[in-house]
């Protein structure tokens, strides 16, 4: 509890610090600009010798710009601190890029189910109408008995052209041993009825 409320108090001092730093390095630039200016101004004689005086104005504008240079330095890192700062301790809008990241990830995943539902239903009823068009012709009956489609498939070139069915001398020797061992079977048993 009382972490919760150390932890928005030093975020706060570290602010007013950021504010305090910029106010003073815009101040530092503005007036020891305002300065070179006032020391460009040509004067009238005084007691300073003219070189002299020269010399005394042309130290005192390095000595600002000098200062200038160091307050827009001083600027520049105080730019890299905020940004640290941002970086660090800016939750709501960190927490609000992951959410809108899982938003359009979850709208993706959505479009991606809705597209393999649809593929999963046409793909369904493709099936469907080949499995008809498979038990309702002839190349999926043997015999009058229905053959699993991977079987008739491989027994297609066996039977299915006109060629082999009309001609029973090209028959496949495989499928007359088959037909000839039933009608044999069936012979013995009607001996043994007898």
């Amino acid at each position: 509890m009382t972490t919760q409320r150390v932890l928005p108090q030093s975020k706060e001092t570290l602010l007013q610090n950021y504010n305090k730093r910029l106010k003073d390095d815009i101040r530092s630039i503005l007036d020891n600009f305002t300065e070179i200016i006032k020391t460009a101004k040509v004067e009238d004689e005084t007691q300073v010798s003219r070189a002299t005086q020269a010399e005394q104005d042309h130290y005192e504008m390095h000595v600002r710009a000098a200062n200038i240079v160091r307050a827009g330095e001083s600027l520049m890192k105080l730019v890299s601190d905020l940004k640290q700062f941002l970086i660090l301790n800016d939750f709501p809008s960190v927490n609000e890029a992951i959410s809108l990241r899982n938003q359009q990830l979850r709208t993706l995943q959505e479009e991606c189910d809705k597209k393999l539902i649809s593929l999963r239903d046409e793909i369904a009823i493709d099936l469907y109408e080949l499995e008809e068009e498979y038990y309702s012709s002839s190349c999926g009956q043997w015999d009058g008995v229905e053959l699993p489609l991977c079987e008739a498939f491989h027994r297609r070139d066996s039977w299915g052209s006109p060629e082999t069915t009309s001609d029973p001398s090209h028959a496949n020797p495989e499928d007359s041993d088959h037909l000839g061992t039933q009608e044999s079977m069936h012979g013995s048993s009607t001996s043994e009825q007898s």
